[in-house]
């Protein structure tokens, strides 16, 4: 089964979603099996209200630039919005405000909560913090130490994050999946009579290296101090006897 994620990101009015602030732009980049697909979803929505000076110093929209280009309002992209995030796993970078917002917007029209209608949520926010702890985590700052370039980067704006951001989840993710690509590229078909695939790593032979006499006699030390411990034979030589029983 594909696995499909979404990397989201959105520009709104303000920082509250619950005292008034709205959503002006939702920027969805698809990825299946890691790999961007085009498959992009990417909208400007008139706030029906004002946008405060503070909120157009962060991503440069005015209320102008939305009635210029005809913005709709949110209602009328809604259900476009939920299709296109329907069953899929969404990495948003400091979910918490985003996934609000959209909340927000979607109960005003009486329509489920973006946690109901996909897969899973991950926010990067919080992957960067167990993995830097102690350090700056926002977008710039993963991107400056991940070495991604963000020099086309301005203003804040909900699509330019989404493909800066997708290349930052990638790269702090690249290392779980390098042993499933190896896997995958050292594939060979399996001869057994149910057909199907077997999976190999190939590797060189490790070499042996055996204790030297000083090593076997502090060992022996260490096993004797153990044995008069337990008042018993201790578990590792337990274990050897069987070994050598199993093995007669």
């Amino acid at each position: 089964m594909n696995m499909r994620q979404i990397i989201l990101d959105t520009e709104t009015t303000g920082l509250s979603a619950n005292n008034g602030d709205r959503l002006i732009e939702f920027a969805g980049v698809e990825m299946i099996d890691r790999r961007l697909t085009g498959n992009n979803l990417h909208l400007y929505v008139n706030p029906e209200r004002d946008i405060p000076e503070e909120a157009i110093a962060v991503h440069g929209i005015t209320l102008d630039n939305l009635k210029a280009m005809n913005a709709p309002v949110f209602a009328e992209v809604a259900q476009q919005i939920a299709d296109y995030l329907r069953g899929a796993e969404l990495i948003i970078h400091n979910a918490t405000f985003d996934v609000g917002f959209l909340n927000m917007e979607f109960s005003r029209l009486g329509m489920s909560e973006v946690e109901s209608i996909t897969s899973d949520i991950t926010d990067t926010l919080k992957m960067a913090r167990d993995r830097y702890p102690g350090q700056k985590n926002s977008l710039d700052a993963l991107c400056t130490r991940l070495e991604v370039d963000r020099s086309k980067r301005v203003l804040h704006g909900a699509l330019i994050d989404c493909e800066l951001l997708g290349e930052v989840y990638l790269a702090m993710t690249r290392s779980q999946f390098s042993l499933v690509d190896e896997l995958m590229d050292t594939a060979n078909t399996s001869n057994n009579p149910a057909g199907g695939s077997q999976y190999q790593i190939k590797h060189s032979a490790l070499p042996i290296v055996m204790p030297s006499s000083e090593e076997l006699e502090e060992h022996e030390a260490y096993l004797q101090a153990l044995d008069k411990i337990v008042g018993a034979p201790c578990v590792w030589r337990q274990w050897q006897q069987d070994t050598e029983d199993k093995s007669a």
